[in-house]
């Protein structure tokens, strides 16, 4: 029989690895900023996805707008074709005047179709990034988001440093340089052994009579590799330095571009509701007086119509800037 209490005498071995003082650490020290680097990718990604929404709707409300601002224009359109109707059966106009308004309008109305080609585009895009079907079907949209007044070129310097605490890019960065870190640090710990220790009883019969001990050192004797491995571990964290920098003057730059972006989205946006959209009613206004006295024809009238339409989009299209301005910046600080 094999049984320990039916031989001569049984040996027990229990051993037990040991690193060298402080690998231990280290090692849960990088552990812990892999950690913190997965959680900086997860909020980059977080942001992103925030970011495209905000995007989506502010071209949502832009289209949405669009339409409204195409139909007004429509009906006024209309409205011109009767007048010319009138002024032809009274004999002061020509008919092209009245086919001019009808092609206007059909001009319009393709508009009109292209403009909700593209809502329906965006509403489904919308519905993907909420993970919801994506025939789900959307709210008209009411008003958009307020720009905060410490998003300014004024303000830059207080945005960048709030940039370099939040930015979850540069968070991950971070995190991924004390990875390096705490790695070129264990391979400079390779230097030294590490130990094995253990305990051997030996039985006979069915008692213990002798107990042994054993410490092992593991000697690092291949230089030439352990070099190798401290120099790539060096390369390493020099990488992760160099991607942090680019990161960072990534961000900054992108920063700055949203912050000039918003700014003149802004003025323009004042100049155009301020200028150029009472120029527009005026010279309509005045246009139409004209065109029912024959001082005017009517493409000049279908002109000043077409500027009232430009200038209520242009406008549109400068909140909308503004707002697709805003989202990124929030992106860029890690906000949701």
């Amino acid at each position: 029989s094999l049984l320990p209490a039916q031989v001569g005498s049984t040996r027990y071995t229990l051993m037990q690895n040991l690193p060298w003082f402080g690998k231990r650490d280290l090692k849960r020290e990088a552990a812990e900023a892999g950690a913190d680097q997965a959680q900086g990718r997860t909020a980059a990604s977080w942001a992103d996805l925030a970011a495209q929404i905000k995007s989506a709707y502010a071209q949502y409300y832009y289209v949405a707008g669009g339409q409204t601002i195409t139909r007004d224009l429509l009906a006024l359109v209309g409205q011109m074709e009767k007048i010319a109707q009138v002024r032809y059966a009274n004999g002061l106009a020509a008919q092209q005047d009245a086919v001019r308004a009808e092609v206007e309008q059909t001009a319009l109305k393709t508009e009109l179709i292209m403009l909700d080609n593209s809502k329906r585009q965006i509403k489904a895009r919308l519905n993907a990034l909420l993970s919801r079907p994506a025939y789900t079907p959307f709210a008209a949209p009411q008003r958009l988001r307020g720009i905060p007044a410490t998003l300014s070129l004024e303000n830059q310097t207080a945005m960048e440093s709030r940039i370099r605490e939040h930015n979850p890019d540069l968070f991950t960065d971070e995190a991924a340089i004390r990875v390096s870190e705490k790695n070129r640090d264990l391979a400079y710990k390779a230097r030294y052994p590490d130990f094995v220790l253990g305990v051997a009883p030996t039985q006979v019969g069915n008692g213990v009579r002798e107990w042994g001990l054993m410490v092992e050192l593991n000697i690092p004797l291949q230089q030439a590799s352990r070099r190798s491995q401290e120099r790539e571990a060096e390369a390493m964290l020099a990488a992760s330095r160099a991607r942090r920098e680019a990161t960072a003057n990534r961000v900054l730059s992108l920063l700055t571009e949203n912050l000039s972006g918003l700014d003149a989205a802004q003025r323009t946006e004042s100049l155009s509701a301020s200028g150029l959209l009472p120029q527009a009613k005026i010279t309509f206004e005045s246009a139409l007086i004209g065109y029912q006295n024959g001082r005017v024809d009517f493409a000049t009238l279908l002109d000043a119509a077409r500027q009232i339409l430009n200038a209520k989009l242009e406008i549109l299209k400068a909140q909308t800037d503004a707002q697709l301005r805003l989202a990124e910046i929030e992106r860029l600080t890690g906000e949701e």
